[in-house]
């Protein structure tokens, strides 16, 4: 098979989010909100296991009820994405109920965010043997200035993400879409991702796939390049 289009992921396979604590220092600092130095390491700490950090690790402790039903279908709106992820920033005490929004708006600037540090190496290889590159990610958000301001954008043809479609990974249909504006077959595409559940639903198209660790962005200097010896 002859690859003529890459999809990739975005968070946990081309850009990794901040530290917990860089996110939470970050915010503090823009509201002028103080708190002691353990405190800060105690809050960042509980904010990650309650899953509040978009992009950062999943909660320790997976919301049920209403918050949990939202959390399913966090993914197809903007709506649904901002009131899930304030919804579970809010099971943790912060000195100004302020605070939860601020932090759902810090992790959609570009400088929560850092490309992993093989990622353009490997967008530019692409583009120069003429392989197309898509986006596709499950977010609440418009991603686009990520990559505009991390100088990547001018390697990726298509983004499709999910709360512009109402469709969440493993949706098939959402892959489908990046494949039909890049031009190319899905059997002739190669997903590449780090949620095997997510990601590998691209392969009910015949899409080839291909996961990568999600870890921080120096524990993983050249995770995507593999990619290069697939499409070879």
């Amino acid at each position: 098979m002859t690859i003529k289009g890459v999809l990739f992921d975005f968070s946990g396979t081309l850009f990794r989010i901040e530290s917990g604590e860089s996110w939470l220092r970050a915010v503090l600092a823009d509201t002028g909100v103080d708190l002691s130095e353990p405190e800060v390491v105690r809050t960042a700490e509980a904010l990650e296991r309650a899953g509040a950090l978009p992009g950062g690790p999943a909660p320790v402790e997976p919301p049920t009820g209403e918050l949990g039903e939202l959390w399913a279908v966090r993914d197809r709106s903007a709506e649904q994405h901002r009131a899930a992820f304030t919804g579970l920033s809010r099971r943790v005490s912060l000195p100004d109920p302020a605070l939860h929004d601020a932090l759902y708006d810090r992790h959609m600037t570009p400088p929560a965010w850092r490309p992993y540090p093989d990622a353009a190496e490997v967008l530019a290889a692409l583009r120069e043997r003429g392989v197309a590159v898509g986006v596709v990610s499950n977010i609440g958000w418009d991603l686009r200035p990520v990559f505009r301001a991390h100088g990547l954008d001018p390697y990726v043809g298509t983004y499709v993400l999910s709360y512009e479609h109402g469709i969440q990974k493993p949706d098939p249909r959402l892959f489908t879409l990046a494949c039909e504006a890049l031009g190319v077959d899905a059997r002739d595409a190669l997903m590449v991702g780090d949620d095997r559940r997510a990601d590998g639903g691209a392969a009910a198209l015949g899409c080839a796939v291909h996961f990568v660790d999600h870890l921080p962005a120096d524990s993983r200097p050249d995770g995507l390049r593999p990619v290069l010896g697939l499409v070879d």
